[in-house]
């Protein structure tokens, strides 16, 4: 056995083209796999991250850290899109390690990008649950608290100290609760969905990310109506004597921090064996997504500055306090939370869809059981790896069942 034995690109080039039991089905375009990108990128971030980063590091220069991070971000885009195009097969950079750096690589590289995408979808199954909360509380609806929160809470000194709910000592604390439902739904209902089929599970991404995007726009339009050019100014704050507190260098640390609104990207090259081009498709599908979030980062941004001045938006959700702020409809409010649930559950989906098909690669390349690597008969999907929580290994389901019991 040689740990560091590599995988010829020819022989690779030679699977993703096969047909059988095991194959998958090429069903996406540019579009879906563009698609596929936002729904992977813009989630509640754009909602929460623009407006700490303004407030706390960049002021109304954070713009300027979104066009640095889609700058770098593009550069790792292009890296992916080359590997995608070169070896089109589901994996990511998982295949791209066993191409290059051998099996060892590929094994250890594998398992990161299940936990990755595992915790991932977790983490945002728990965020979508809260905004839900959120979005039925504007209706007067309250779902119980025993429903909707982790029974267990994991405690810091510094949360304890500043009398955090649910922190009663340092460490594991008993919150009360039973189940945090909604969680444990969005990740089922994601993970039914991805077992059914890439091109359904492709339409589904679509019409999220069309209605969140739509939310976004329809929200930056009213944003613009209360814009006062005299929050914009100085544009870029004077350091406060400390680096990263406003000037450049506040610019640049602000980029550290919407650096984690960009993640997911990468998310679209693991779908490259269910591509109808990928040569072609791949990059447009990363690289693509990256410009057109961008793009509304940027625009989100500069508007969430001109809208109140930016020492005021460190808050939770500074995108809903600024609406607030100014008068804006009652209906933008409620908007901003349907376009976090929204975009959350696009998120899950996508996350989903990564962590099963890492599954399939390692599976058909014998460093996962053979179950990861069964296609459905019917549906052509890695369904065990998508949904099955009695399966030898924990799918997608059982992690985000995992976070609607512990809250880190």
């Amino acid at each position: 056995m040689n740990l560091w034995a590599t995988k010829s690109i020819a022989a690779l080039r030679a699977e993703a083209e096969g047909t059988g039991e095991r194959s998958l089905h090429r069903k996406l375009g540019p579009l879906n796999l563009t698609a596929l990108g936002i729904g992977a990128i813009i989630g509640a971030g754009i909602f929460v991250l623009t407006g700490q980063a303004a407030a706390l590091y960049a002021g109304p220069a954070v713009p300027i850290s979104m066009i640095l991070v889609g700058i770098a971000c593009t550069f790792a885009g292009l890296c992916y899109a080359e590997m995608a195009s070169t070896v089109p097969v589901a994996g990511s950079a998982y295949t791209y390690s066993y191409a290059t750096m051998g099996e060892l690589i590929a094994w250890i590289i594998g398992w990161d990008l299940v936990l990755e995408y595992a915790a991932g979808a977790a983490t945002v199954g728990v965020g979508w649950s809260g905004h839900l909360v959120d979005l039925f509380k504007l209706f007067g609806i309250h779902l119980p608290a025993h429903l909707t929160n982790s029974p267990t809470r994991w405690c810091t000194e510094g949360e304890l100290a500043r009398a955090v709910a649910g922190c009663a000592h340092s460490g594991l604390n008993f919150t009360g609760a039973l189940l945090n439902v909604p969680a444990v739904f969005i990740v089922a209902l994601m993970s039914t969905i991805l077992v059914i089929g890439i091109k359904e599970s492709a339409s589904v991404n679509n019409f999220i990310v069309i209605l969140k995007v739509a939310i976004v726009l329809l929200i930056v339009a009213v944003g613009l109506m209360h814009v006062n050019p005299a929050n914009w100014k100085p544009f870029i704050p004077p350091n406060q004597g400390e680096w990263g507190t406003y000037g450049i260098s506040g610019v640049l640390r602000g980029a550290g921090l919407v650096f984690f609104a960009y993640i997911g990207f990468d998310t679209v090259s693991t779908a490259a064996q269910e591509a109808k081009n990928p040569q072609r498709d791949l990059p447009i599908g990363i690289l693509g997504s990256l410009i057109l979030c961008t793009t509304l980062y940027v625009i989100v941004s500069a508007v969430l500055t001109g809208m109140v001045p930016y020492t005021e938006l460190n808050v939770a959700a500074p995108v809903a306090y600024a609406v607030e702020k100014v008068g804006a409809p009652h209906w933008a409010r409620i908007l901003i939370d349907v376009g976090a649930v929204a975009g959350l559950a696009s998120v899950v989906l996508v996350m989903l869809l990564g962590q099963s098909r890492v599954f399939y690669s390692m599976s058909r390349d014998g460093l996962m059981g053979k179950w990861a690597g069964r296609v459905h008969p019917k549906f052509r999907t890695p369904y065990l790896s998508s949904s099955s929580p009695a399966s030898r290994s924990p799918s997608p389901a059982v992690y985000c069942h995992f976070s609607s019991w512990v809250n880190w």
